[in-house]
This record gives structure tokens, C-alpha cells and sequence, in this order.
């Protein structure tokens, strides 16, 4: 939540937004669907898709954040 917020910061909005949509909508609902419905987790699943999902999205924005690209962003009045 943090470096989402240190993208926004320094300008990037897409790059938060992109990671953020693909956690979501890609990784994480459907993966609380299959663990809760498809395995013996139940609603235990959909804890665990978050934890997942959660950490996928810190992974790649501490991908991201450690590249530098954000300090080139430039602002337009």
C-alpha cells in the first residue's frame, strides 16, 4: 500500500493502477473462488487468495519501485 502510494506521489499513477487491477480482478478473485469452491479450504480460501494476491502486488511493485523509472516522472501543468 505504501510503494502504491509512492508511485502516486512521484506522478505514476498508471503503474499502481495497472498492478492493481491485475492483483485484483486477475489473481485474486478468481483465486478466492477456486480455493473456496473448488478445495477443501472453503471460506479459508478467500483468506489466502488476499495473503497471495497481497504479496504478488508487493513483489511487483518492489520490482517496479527498485527500477527507478518512477524519479524520471514528469509533470505537465
Amino acid at each position: 500500500m505504501v510503494l502504491s502510494q509512492a508511485f502516486n506521489g512521484a506522478g505514476n499513477t498508471r503503474t499502481p493502477l495497472v498492478i492493481n487491477v491485475i492483483c485484483f480482478w486477475i489473481i485474486e478473485i478468481p483465486l478466492a473462488y477456486v480455493l473456496s469452491q473448488k478445495t477443501p479450504l472453503q471460506a479459508n480460501g478467500v483468506y489466502f487468495s488476499i495473503a497471495i494476491a497481497e504479496s504478488i502486488r508487493t513483489v511487483m511493485l518492489i520490482y517496479l519501485f527498485r527500477q527507478g523509472k518512477w524519479k524520471k516522472a514528469q509533470f505537465y501543468p
